[in-house]
């Protein structure tokens, strides 16, 4: 148990400010161009895929049987995000290979977490992760109910990419803003070992994994 637990890396950064640009990925000129995504990239790889899967799901199912579906869809997006973000993220394998690709996949955003073009997934790292979806939803629910399923899935990533962009470069007005970018950054500064929520904070709750408030110590125990 203990030498699983010194696998997960939840370590913080010492110096912040001088970690905003994070080096280079690859030796390849293309591949580390690629891993570098400006926010709005997947908007417009994925917005048109959703339209389109949405179109699919409501003309083969009718809009509520849709609506419903891509809402399952969306949950199951909010427990792939706390669960991927909780364990697979967060681990580091033992191995020099197990240790570049955790560098590769989280690490780096850790270590850097102010680089604005690192913030969002690049499609090397998404793609796969929508073609997995897409075999998994087929396979569970079948066609074209696993369309719509897809549609919320996606929405739910999207959101996840906005959302955890929005906590690191942008200066909420709203409350919900404000607490959303609170949790990430506590996350990031305060307890890597809380907050995996970033779009779907609520799972913390439920899996015990919520930041604790800090209380005031009284003067007088």
């Amino acid at each position: 148990m203990a030498e699983t637990r010194s696998n997960l890396d939840y370590s913080i950064p010492e110096q912040v400010d001088r970690l905003r640009a994070s080096p280079r990925l690859f030796d390849n000129d293309l591949l580390d161009k690629l891993s570098r995504v400006h926010w709005s990239t997947p908007l417009f790889v994925y917005a048109p895929v959703v339209a389109l899967l949405a179109w699919v799901s409501v003309r083969s199912l009718g809009p509520a049987a849709a609506l419903a579906a891509a809402a399952g869809g969306y949950l199951i997006w909010t427990l792939t995000e706390y669960f991927g973000h909780r364990f697979p993220f967060h681990y580091k394998h033992p191995s020099t290979f197990g240790r570049r690709i955790h560098f590769l996949v989280h690490g780096v955003h850790h270590d850097h977490p102010n680089d604005p073009l690192r913030l969002v997934m690049p499609v090397l790292l998404s793609g796969p992760i929508m073609l997995i979806a897409l075999g998994v939803v087929t396979l569970l629910f079948g066609l074209p109910l696993g369309y719509a399923v897809l549609t919320g899935f996606m929405i739910g990533y999207l959101a996840y990419d906005m959302v955890h962009y929005y906590t690191h470069h942008a200066t909420p007005t709203t409350k919900l803003g404000q607490t959303l970018r609170r949790l990430h950054l506590m996350h990031h500064f305060r307890d890597p070992t809380r907050g995996f929520g970033v779009a779907a904070p609520w799972w913390d709750y439920v899996f015990g994994t919520a930041h604790q408030k800090q209380r005031r110590r009284e003067a007088a125990e």
